[in-house]
């Protein structure tokens, strides 16, 4: 990465949440808070002049929520593409599914802590999404629960299960990981290799699972049995 932090665009009605995320990211060095907004139109509107690096928004604002904003700034039809991670205190599945879709590359709650959210906007920004964990398994035990219905498209973006399993050994292991919800570094720990490794070895199973994201390789993993539920 180059020597120039990452400018971020903070989004939600609230100034003490705000505030809070101004405290956390501004101390690290590689992040910088360029703005905020009170509302999901004056967002769009700042992203649109600063054109930040990165937006953190909430999903229930005034004037234009969360969802809509993520696809205004990330979805397809983008005229300048943005990262969009959304950091809200609303885990229903329908918002979700809806901000993955809008193309929204992280979704955290605000109660993970700061930690965490620091990690998903350097995750965003170095191409991967990071989805609190406790999210990932919620969805996907309910994948479990209901084997005969096929997935939204939006969650998994995966294919069903063949009988032929493309994925090497140590993919298989690293599959495993994520259906438990780690993240590169993680798994990185877990397996004694680099945060970069596991993030080569992650890409290169989202290709040849056809997976827009590491839910949609979690969703693989227990469709196709190689993670059994509750494990």
């Amino acid at each position: 990465m180059s020597g120039a932090p990452t400018r971020i665009l903070l989004a939600d009605d609230q100034d003490d949440v705000r505030s809070g995320f101004r405290l956390v990211l501004d101390s690290q060095p590689d992040m910088t808070v360029v703005g905020e907004a009170a509302d999901g139109a004056t967002a769009l509107e700042l992203a649109q002049r600063l054109r930040p690096d990165m937006v953190l928004a909430d999903i229930r604002m005034p004037r234009l929520d969360g969802l809509e904003l993520t696809r205004l700034l990330a979805g397809p039809e983008a005229a300048h593409p943005t990262r969009v991670v959304v950091v809200t205190t609303f885990d229903l599945d329908d918002y979700v599914h809806t901000a993955l879709r809008h193309g929204a590359c992280g979704f955290l709650l605000k109660r993970s802590g700061p930690a965490l959210l620091i990690e998903g906007v350097r995750a965003a920004m170095a191409g991967d999404a990071l989805i609190s964990p406790q999210i990932t398994v919620r969805l996907l035990r309910r994948l479990s629960a209901t084997p005969h219905t096929p997935p939204a498209p939006p969650v998994s973006a995966a294919p069903a299960a063949t009988a032929v399993d493309p994925l090497t050994d140590r993919e298989r292991e690293i599959v495993r990981l994520i259906a438990r919800g780690l993240t590169n570094a993680e798994i990185g720990a877990e397996l004694f290799i680099s945060p970069g490794t596991a993030k080569t070895h992650v890409a290169n199973i989202q290709a040849k699972l056809k997976a827009g994201n590491r839910v949609g390789i979690a969703a693989w993993a227990w469709e196709s049995g190689l993670v059994a539920p509750g494990s």
